[in-house]
């Protein structure tokens, strides 16, 4: 898979989180992972469809979730994964991959994104891709997120 892919999903971070509420992030490495992506506590899957096909994931500690939801929520404390929490970092990850689908315009793919889909819980495991996929990791306010682009065929 072609490094440059990943430039659309730090550039999303670097225009979307802070208008989002959040402080700039920070890139802190990029890296090759091996089919499966094993959760942190919470991780959010938007599938890529048309122009390129695969996924992305944004996996991240619990507290770290909670603490996405609650700046999405404007400050309302997250204790717990109820409704509302779950909608905000659902629609935290669509702007983030819309942002991107936008971003991967330029590299001349056009590409839609699916609903995201929400898993919760430690150690559980997805099979992201049947080959190496890229990841990087992104820095906010103290908070990591681990993002992995899978494409489904070389482009």
């Amino acid at each position: 898979m072609d490094a440059k892919l990943i430039n659309p999903i730090i550039d999303a971070f670097m225009e979307v989180m802070p208008q989002m509420g959040f402080p700039m992030p920070k890139r802190l490495r990029v890296y090759l992972q091996d089919r499966n992506v094993v959760s942190n506590g919470a991780m959010l899957t938007v599938g890529f469809t048309q122009g390129m096909t695969g996924k992305v994931v944004y996996n991240m500690t619990a507290e770290a979730a909670r603490y996405f939801a609650s700046t999405m929520m404007l400050g309302v404390p997250v204790t717990k994964f109820g409704d509302m929490a779950q909608s905000a970092l659902r629609e935290m990850s669509n702007v983030l991959t819309a942002r991107a689908a936008t971003n991967f315009s330029t590299l001349g793919f056009e590409v839609d994104i699916t609903t995201p889909e929400l898993i919760i819980g430690e150690d559980q495991t997805l099979k992201v891709s049947d080959a190496q996929f890229l990841t990087v990791e992104m820095e906010i306010d103290g908070y990591k997120v681990e993002t992995a682009l899978a494409v489904d065929k070389d482009i």
